[in-house]
Parts: structure tokens; C-alpha cells; sequence
């Protein structure tokens, strides 16, 4: 017997992605569009991030996994629930209810938000039935439903943890130069990071360690790799911040 969905509970998530060819932290989203029966025209044609309804057989943790791997095929990602968004009007713009008609979707519907942080490459968007695609989080589409509200709320709460929480290397590859971090965190932060003074003060860390490999494919220069040692890191964690800038 197929599970039932709770028509008034979604889960939305926001799918952070870092994209190391243009320096740039993006977001995954998804193509909503609805023609007119009449003349085919688009009454409806924008963005929206992923999202689904609650199964009831599930708790919410798996219904964001499950959305996530629809959309990317991935699992086992970085997630974090930050809000509840239960406005009564959040879904009452006319486009919202043109759509939520079409979907037989509740109007007062409430969704549980989370993010997900990964690399955009690991995606895979040739075949995506859904039409996603990348967007550069401070150059956003016209998005759908109060989504734009969401993802600014993500955003302000990873530029947040990734002062005192290691989450930043989740948008790296295991091995990595300290010119990818300094890149990252730059993106994620939205500022310019000095240096000399950001190499002197993460290599200091115990927990960021250089690797006896440099980059390959380099011709000139390559860099020592570094990797994040999470072990170590639990071992000498403390709630501070993880850079100072």
C-alpha cells in the first residue's frame, strides 16, 4: 500500500552547491511551469527550490533525504533543518495559487527547511526531468512561493556556522589547497580574505593537514594539498570560532 502524504507539510530544501570554475557558491533550483489550456501560453514560469510533501511513514529527516536524492540522486550529504515557515499567506500570490490549484496543493501548507552543501559538479543536470539548475546565490532567478525568503534565511545561517563549525569543507574535495579554502570561505562569506593572514592562521589549526601530495595537471607551482581530519577536529574542538577574519 502506497504511502499517504499530509496534504498541510512539506519539506523544502535548499541545495547549496560550490563551483571551483567560477569561484562562486550557487543554488540548485527547479523550473515551475504551468501553460493556459486556452492558448498555451505560460500563466506560470519561474524557480523553486525542491521540495515535497511529508509521507505519512516517514519523519522529516527522511522526507529531506528523499527529496534531495530525486532531484540529485545523492545521499549522505551535509543537512541541516534551520526554520519552519507557516505563514498563512506564504502561498496566497496569485501565480502560488494559479499553481496550487493546478497541483491540488493546500493553500496552507507549512514547510520544515533544510540545506544541503556540496560541490555543483556532483551533479549531474543533463537529464534532470525537473529542469534544475544552478543559480549563484546572490544572483537569483524570479522565484516561486516565499522561496526567496527561505534561501536568504539558508544563507544567513551557513555565512553564520561557518565562523565557528568546520561545515565550509563540505563544499570541498577531500584534498585541497589552501587557495580552495580561502576561495570557499570567500564566496560563502561574501568578502576578501587577506592572505598571508588566513594561510598563517589555518595552518595553524591541528586539524587542517598538510599532505605529502601537490596538485597534479599544474604546470607551474603546484600547491601542497591539505585535508580536513575530522577526528582530530572533534578531539580539540571548542566553541569558538573556527576562523578569525
Amino acid at each position: 500500500m502506497q504511502a499517504q502524504i499530509i496534504p498541510n507539510l512539506s519539506v523544502d530544501c535548499v541545495v547549496f552547491g560550490f563551483d571551483f570554475n567560477t569561484k562562486s557558491l550557487n543554488v540548485l533550483l527547479i523550473q515551475r511551469y504551468l501553460p493556459s489550456t486556452d492558448n498555451g501560453k505560460p500563466l506560470v514560469d519561474d524557480y523553486v527550490l525542491t521540495g515535497y510533501h511529508v509521507l505519512e511513514n516517514e519523519n522529516i529527516d527522511e522526507t529531506a533525504s528523499r527529496v534531495l536524492k530525486e532531484l540529485t540522486g545523492l545521499d549522505n550529504l551535509y543537512k541541516k533543518q534551520f526554520k519552519v515557515f507557516g505563514n498563512p499567506n506564504r502561498l496566497m500570490n496569485e501565480k502560488d495559487r494559479i499553481w496550487a490549484k493546478s497541483e491540488n496543493f493546500n493553500e496552507r501548507t507549512i514547510t520544515i527547511a533544510y540545506y544541503f552543501l556540496l560541490q555543483t559538479h556532483e551533479v549531474n543536470l543533463e537529464n534532470s526531468q525537473h529542469k534544475a539548475q544552478w543559480f549563484p546565490v546572490n544572483n537569483l532567478p524570479a522565484l516561486g512561493f516565499d522561496h526567496r525568503a527561505i534561501i536568504t534565511e539558508a544563507y544567513s545561517d551557513l555565512k553564520e556556522k561557518s565562523m565557528y563549525k568546520p561545515i565550509v569543507f563540505e563544499l570541498l574535495p577531500d584534498k585541497f589547497t589552501i587557495k580552495e579554502l580561502q576561495d570557499t570561505y570567500e564566496s560563502v562569506l561574501g568578502i576578501e580574505i587577506d592572505n598571508r593572514n588566513f594561510r598563517r592562521k589555518l595552518i595553524t589549526k591541528k586539524f587542517i593537514v598538510k599532505l605529502d601530495e601537490k596538485q597534479v595537471g599544474i604546470s607551474k607551482k603546484p600547491s601542497h594539498l591539505f585535508m580536513f581530519s575530522k577526528d582530530i577536529y572533534q578531539k580539540v574542538y571548542k566553541e569558538n570560532y573556527l576562523i578569525n577574519i
